[in-house]
């Protein structure tokens, strides 16, 4: 039998990429396509694949070696040498006598086609073969033909590219078919992650033989996409080495190696490209407590400033807090994907940074340009494929946003991101209903809502325009609006975020609950003169002691006493959730809004722990520096306006809690002690509570009980 050696095939242009597995070793007896390497470069792992059977003679390389295009990898004994031998032995037995000068004549030409062979290093049958053929007539030639790459063409795997590591990513569109032409750059596949959508552009350009995925599969780095059949850059130097080539042939060889040199210095240009862009780092929105479509308030930069570590890119403003967005690296940033006024969440792209040392890239196109230039060539492409199949398909695409809201368009085609496909699957919304008004055709969370929006007024009975979150609901008929210009010079002012919010979330609570307050009073003459009493030894161990620290204490010893206060009603309205930890929520009012942070533990903490820590969250609030986690958690809510005034006041149930106290204005009043009429100190309690999850009993017990505690606090000791 014959061996021959088997050479690393195109890889790509990737030159030194290290072997990371031999799947093979001396002596196995292998198939066609079974894996003898795997490859692993900058970019991707890849097997790389026997291109016939037989036996393994000799492995030429190990583990850890660095490979390029045309090393040896191993020595085969290829499965067809016996049969060749055979087919020569054959055919020398039937020769004739008179046909055996002509035989000796092939011979030699045969063994200076096998020298050719052996200068040019290029696979091939061993002496054996070629005197098979030689025997064989003279079409021998043309039989062998079809093992070469034929009319200089060969057919190459597409595999996933790097996609920043992501996984089991979708495949949300596929933008071709088999057997379409394609360009290269053209895009092939558009993936959506759960951060971002990318399409994936093709290496090469030829045709798609074969689609090994569909749309909706996951795909990972390195999973196949299909093959494609394209130029053979080498076919000059294979053309060299065929045994019988004309003159013309050489000459049409030498073309394809001047083809093969201009692609190596392509292939050249674009690794070097791709080092450079390997310098620009990507900066992308941290963890920013779980909030979602933070609107940017202010960006601190500008594409060219030259950052450093930890320099402030952007600030955000949730309905809580605003913050800075730090930058991670040091170095010039190069492009901003962001604007003020746009909304981001966690791991949205801000812009991209060169980070300091890297060497200079060369100018490239942003990836959104990129990428709508690859979605131009996409549509005209597929412009030009529907035209040439169905006019009336080519129609139903074109001008899509011009149809109503209602005309339902293709789903594929709909242009919007990743985030908006995310709130339309939540909301059970198809994008193609949907009217865009973005850049671009592109549609925006706001057209979305809108078309919710227009949904919901097609089922309000008597076709009532919806109203706004905070001015109208359960059927109720909305304020109309009034042109107050008409009585005098007025001035219109959007609301803040905080106060927007505040106001959705106080009536979603007032049209929800069934509010009831109850009202008391407790005498906290004794713990006023307690409280002045220790001011100066708070003082000394850093804490300002109010009389806020004392309702908290008394509020939290009432919850342990009446757990029924400490529950939360979930929404089918039939199941009561007790909790066994007490967070009390003080309500702070700020220049923003009304914002509230929770102590944690409150029954498990001393005055002076209860004075430092709602001094430090008041703070927090005010300077809108407040955690997301810092005002959650919530299991009964303290609103106090003892400093400002009022005599009394019925507080909004901060839902899913089901109770709140108010506390007003502190006053002196004459009170009866069963002999004469005596000044007390009267601090009025209101006590709101959703009365589906608390009778009203136990309202008037639990304000008793609080007044109690405050009247004497030595019952807090109990």
């Amino acid at each position: 039998m014959s061996s021959e050696i088997i050479k690393v095939p195109d890889i790509g242009g990737s030159t030194d990429v290290e072997i990371i597995e031999i799947a093979v070793s001396e002596g196995d007896q292998i198939a066609a396509e079974d894996t003898m390497i795997t490859l692993e470069s900058d970019k991707a792992s890849m097997d790389v694949p026997a291109p016939k059977g037989g036996k393994v003679v000799k492995v030429l390389v190990k583990e850890g070696d660095s490979v390029s295009e045309g090393d040896d990898i191993l020595e085969l004994e290829a499965e067809d040498g016996g049969k060749s031998e055979q087919a020569t032995s054959e055919d020398e037995q039937a020769t004739s006598e008179d046909e055996q000068g002509a035989d000796e004549k092939q011979e030699k030409s045969a063994k200076q086609d096998e020298t050719k062979q052996d200068e040019t290093k290029q696979d091939g049958k061993s002496a054996d073969s070629q005197d098979g053929k030689s025997a064989d007539s003279g079409s021998s030639k043309s039989d062998a033909q079809p093992a070469k790459k034929s009319g200089g063409k060969r057919t190459v795997e597409i595999k996933v590219p790097d996609i920043g590591g992501s996984e089991d990513v979708p495949i949300i569109e596929l933008a071709v078919a088999e057997g379409d032409e394609v360009s290269e750059e053209d895009p092939l596949i558009t993936l959506e992650s759960d951060k971002a959508s990318m399409d994936v552009p093709s290496p090469y350009s030829g045709k798609l033989v074969s689609l090994a995925v569909k749309e909706g599969d996951t795909v990972s780095e390195g999973d196949l996409i299909g093959t494609m059949e394209i130029s053979d850059a080498r076919s000059g130097e294979e053309g060299g080495e065929d045994e019988s080539e004309s003159e013309p042939e050489q000459a049409s060889g030498g073309e394809a190696e001047g083809e093969s040199t201009e692609s190596d210095e392509a292939e050249a240009s674009e690794g070097t490209e791709d080092e450079g862009e390997s310098q620009r780092k990507e900066i992308r929105v941290p963890d920013i407590g779980g909030s979602e479509n933070v609107p940017i308030i202010e960006l601190a930069v500008a594409e060219g400033d030259e950052i450093n570590e930890e320099d402030p890119l952007i600030t955000l403003e949730s309905d809580k807090a605003s913050m800075d967005v730090p930058s991670p690296f040091k170095g010039k940033l190069v492009e901003l994907a962001v604007k003020e006024g746009d909304t981001v969440s966690e791991g949205d792209l801000i812009g991209y940074v060169e980070v300091v040392g890297a060497k200079p890239s060369k100018p490239k196109q942003s990836e959104s340009p990129k990428r709508e230039a690859a979605s131009g060539k996409q549509s005209d492409k597929s412009a030009g494929k529907a035209e040439a199949k169905s006019q009336p398909k080519a129609d139903s695409g074109a001008k899509q946003p011009a149809a109503p809201a209602e005309q339902p368009r293709d789903g594929k085609l709909v242009h919007a991101g990743p985030a908006v496909r995310m709130l339309a699957r939540e909301l059970g919304v198809e994008l193609a209903r949907v009217k865009p008004s973005g850049p671009k055709e592109r549609v925006l969370k706001e057209d979305v809502h809108a078309y919710v929006k227009q949904a919901m007024k097609a089922q309000q009975e008597g076709g009532a325009k919806p109203s706004a979150p905070a001015a109208g609901g359960s059927g109720i008929p909305p304020i109309p609006d009034v042109d107050f210009s008409q009585f005098g010079e007025v001035e219109e002012k959007p609301m803040g975020r905080l106060m927007k919010m505040g106001a959705t979330n106080l009536h979603r609570s007032w049209v929800n609950l069934p509010h009831v307050t109850q009202f008391d009073e407790a005498d906290i003459t004794e713990l006023e003169a307690f409280r002045k009493s220790m001011k100066a030894e708070a003082e000394a161990q850093g804490a300002k002691l109010t009389p806020l620290p004392f309702l908290v204490k008394a509020c939290a010893y009432a919850l342990r006493q009446y757990p029924q206060f400490n529950v939360s009603l979930k929404s089918d309205g039939e199941t009561l959730v007790w909790k066994k930890y007490v967070h009390i929520g003080i309500a702070v009012d700020t220049p923003d809004g009304l914002m509230v942070p929770v102590i944690r533990n409150a029954d498990q903490k001393s005055l002076i722990e209860l004075a430092k820590e709602s001094v430090e969250l008041a703070k927090k609030a005010q300077s809108k520096k407040l955690k997301r986690e810092e005002m959650q958690g919530g299991c009964f809510t303290i609103s106090s306006l003892g400093s400002i005034g009022g005599t009394a006041f019925t507080p909004i149930v901060n839902a899913p809690e089901v109770a709140i106290l108010g506390i007003s204005k502190s006053q002196m009043k004459p009170v009866w002690d069963g002999a004469e009429f005596t000044p007390r100190l009267m601090m009025p309690l209101c006590l709101s509570y959703d009365h589906r999850a608390v009778n009203g009993a136990d309202a008037a017990r639990f304000t008793a009980f609080l007044a109690q505690a405050l009247s004497d606090i030595r019952r807090l000791l109990m």
